[in-house]
């Protein structure tokens, strides 16, 4: 059985940062594309940042790049976002995604970034 499990999320000032990390159980995160999405209140899921499989090619919505970094640890099957000089507009829920192909796409159950003064 699949689990994403996301944790290091919580409230933060702007201009703060936060690390999220990924822990992958049932599947091997080099094997998949690893996304990072957010959800904002009554805004669509948007694409935060990938991480493509094998050679890990990282790419990056516009309005975190050059403030976001994700990574990936093969040895404990694991993918991290960095998240520096947040901004209020930051402010979701962050998912962490697995996607190979139609059928084969998996989400973890989302945790809450409040970036606010």
């Amino acid at each position: 059985q699949v689990q994403l499990v996301e944790s290091g999320g919580g409230s933060v000032q702007p201009g703060g940062s936060l690390r999220l990390s990924c822990a992958a159980s049932g599947l091997i995160v080099m094997r998949y594309d690893m996304n990072w999405y957010r959800q904002a209140p009554g805004k669509e899921r948007e694409l935060v940042a990938r991480i493509t499989s094998g050679a890990g090619t990282t790419t990056y919505a516009d309005s975190v790049k050059g403030r976001f970094t994700m990574s990936r640890d093969n040895a404990k099957n694991t993918v991290s976002l960095q998240m520096d000089s947040l901004k209020p507009e930051d402010t979701a829920v962050y998912y962490c995604n697995a996607h190979l192909y139609v059928g084969y796409n998996y989400w973890g159950q989302g945790t809450q970034v409040t970036v606010s003064s």
